[in-house]
C-alpha cells in the first residue's frame, strides 16, 4: 500500500506539472532595420516575406519630418568622382535623359559655389523631376567665336585690339571655330584646337576697319543735288519746277541672326560630352537676315547650344542697355542678342573699354567652366517634338540661376548610348 501511494502521489505531481506554462522565452534575434520592407503588412512567416493573400496593414501615423524630406529629394544622384566629370556617368538606357546646365549668382553677380544637389529643384512643364545626375566639373568646350564687323571703325578697333587676349581664356582641351559677319556670316576657320597657331593667324586676319555710319543726307556737307530744299540741278529733276528730290538713305545691314546660325550648325556636330557655346562680340543689332529670330533660337534649344557674348558700341552704354533689358512696349529693341542669351541659358557682359573688353573674355569662360550639371530622366515622350518649359530653383534666398528657359527634343535624344567607361 505505501509502495502504491508513493507511485500515484508522483504521477500526480508530474501531470500537474506539464499543466503549468513554460514562462516567456527571450528573442535571440530582432529583425533588422534592412529586413523591414514597405508592404510587409504585420504578420510575417519564418523567413521574413508575407504570406500569400495577407493585407497590408496601413501606417499607424505620419511619416516624420526627416522621411518626408528624404521622400521629396529621392534617392541620391550619382555623384561622380571630383575630376572624372560627366565622362564617368553610366547611362543604362539614355532615351529620355535630359542634362540642364545652369550657373548660379549672388545679387553682387559673383559665382556661387558650393551648392548640393540637394539644394535644387528642377521643374520640366511645372512638373518635378528626380535629379539622377549632379556634378560640378568642367566640361571641354566647343566654341564657335562670331565677330561682328559692322560695327563703327572706333568700337572695330577696341575689338581688333583686344582679340589678342582672347585666346589665353582657353584652355588646351576646347576647341574653336571663327566667323565674322558684316552683310552676311563668313566662316574664317572650322573648329581647330584652342590654343594651335591656326587660331592665332585667323584672329589676326579676322581684324577689318569697320563700317562707316551714313551721313545725314540733308546736311550741308552731304553730297547732294538739293540746296535749301530745292533741286539746284535741273538736269535731275524729275518733273519741272519741282520742289526738291528726297534722298532715302539705305539702313545699314548687320546679319546677326544669319551668323549665329551658320555658327550653331558648325557646332552642332561637336561630339557629346563637350559644352557647346556661341560667343559673340557684338552690339546686338540685327537687320537684313533672312533667318528669324525665333527660328534661331529653336534650332539652338534643340542642338543643346548656349550663347554668350560681349556687348559693345551704343548698347553697351549702361543706360542704353537698361532700356534693352525692361524693353518698352511697341518699342524696337536694339540688342537681340539679349533675346538669345536669355533663351539658351548664357550670359552677356557690356563693356565699352577696351580693357574691359579684354577682362570680359575671361569672366565670362570662367563662368561656363564652372557650370553646374544636373540630369534628369523626363516622363514626357521624345517622338512628339514638343518644346518643353524648364525652371532651375536653388533653395537659398537672393540667388539668380542662370539656364535655358526650355528644350526641344531631337531624334538624337531618343537613341540608346554606347558609354565607355574611362579607365581608373
Amino acid at each position: 500500500m505505501t509502495l502504491g501511494q508513493q507511485a500515484a502521489q508522483q504521477t500526480t505531481e508530474a501531470s500537474a506539472a506539464q499543466q503549468v506554462p513554460d514562462a516567456p522565452r527571450p528573442q535571440v534575434s530582432l529583425p533588422t532595420r534592412d529586413s523591414i520592407r514597405p508592404g510587409m503588412g504585420t504578420t510575417t512567416t519564418s523567413n521574413g516575406d508575407q504570406p500569400a493573400g495577407q493585407d497590408q496593414a496601413p501606417p499607424s501615423s505620419l511619416p516624420s519630418s526627416a522621411a518626408q524630406e528624404k521622400l521629396d529629394d529621392g534617392p541620391p544622384p550619382e555623384l561622380p568622382a571630383a575630376g572624372q566629370g560627366p565622362g564617368s556617368f553610366t547611362l543604362r538606357v539614355q532615351t529620355n535623359f535630359v542634362e540642364v546646365p545652369f550657373t548660379v549668382k549672388d545679387n553682387k553677380g559673383r559665382l556661387v559655389p558650393g551648392i548640393t544637389w540637394r539644394e535644387v529643384r528642377v521643374y520640366e512643364n511645372n512638373v518635378p523631376q528626380r535629379i539622377s545626375l549632379f556634378t560640378v566639373d568642367p566640361w571641354p568646350l566647343s566654341v564657335a567665336l562670331v565677330i561682328d564687323q559692322s560695327l563703327t571703325p572706333d568700337n572695330m578697333t577696341k575689338v581688333n585690339n583686344s582679340l589678342s587676349a582672347l585666346q589665353g581664356a582657353f584652355a588646351p582641351y576646347d576647341e574653336v571655330a571663327v566667323f565674322t559677319y558684316n552683310n552676311g556670316p563668313r566662316m574664317r576657320t572650322d573648329f581647330t584646337a584652342a590654343q594651335s597657331p591656326r587660331l592665332t593667324f585667323t584672329l589676326e586676319t579676322s581684324k577689318a576697319t569697320g563700317r562707316e555710319p551714313y551721313m545725314n543726307m540733308g546736311g550741308p556737307m552731304a553730297q547732294t543735288n538739293t540746296l535749301n530744299g530745292r533741286v539746284f540741278d535741273p538736269n535731275t529733276a524729275p518733273v519741272r519746277n519741282s520742289p526738291s528730290i528726297e534722298l532715302k538713305v539705305p539702313k545699314e545691314v548687320h546679319t546677326l541672326n544669319d551668323a549665329i546660325l551658320e555658327a550653331a550648325k558648325a557646332t552642332a556636330k561637336a561630339g557629346k560630352g563637350r559644352r557647346r557655346v556661341i560667343y559673340v562680340i557684338s552690339d546686338g543689332k540685327e537687320y537684313g537676315s533672312q533667318a528669324k529670330t525665333k527660328d534661331v533660337i529653336h534650332y539652338l534649344q534643340a542642338n543643346k547650344i548656349s550663347v554668350y557674348g560681349t556687348l559693345v558700341g551704343d548698347s553697351s552704354i549702361p543706360v542704353v542697355g537698361f532700356l534693352d533689358k525692361i524693353h518698352v512696349p511697341f518699342q524696337m529693341r536694339d540688342n537681340v542678342l539679349l533675346t538669345y542669351t536669355n533663351a539658351t541659358g548664357g550670359n552677356l557682359e557690356a563693356e565699352f573699354r577696351q580693357k574691359g573688353i579684354e577682362q570680359s573674355f575671361q569672366k565670362i569662360f570662367e563662368e561656363v567652366r564652372t557650370q553646374y550639371t544636373i540630369g534628369y530622366y523626363t516622363h514626357e515622350p521624345f517622338i512628339d517634338g514638343k518644346y518643353r518649359t524648364l525652371d532651375v530653383r536653388v533653395l537659398r534666398p537672393s540667388l539668380t540661376v542662370l539656364a535655358k528657359k526650355g528644350y526641344y527634343p531631337t531624334a538624337s535624344d531618343a537613341g540608346p548610348t554606347n558609354v565607355v567607361t574611362p579607365k581608373q
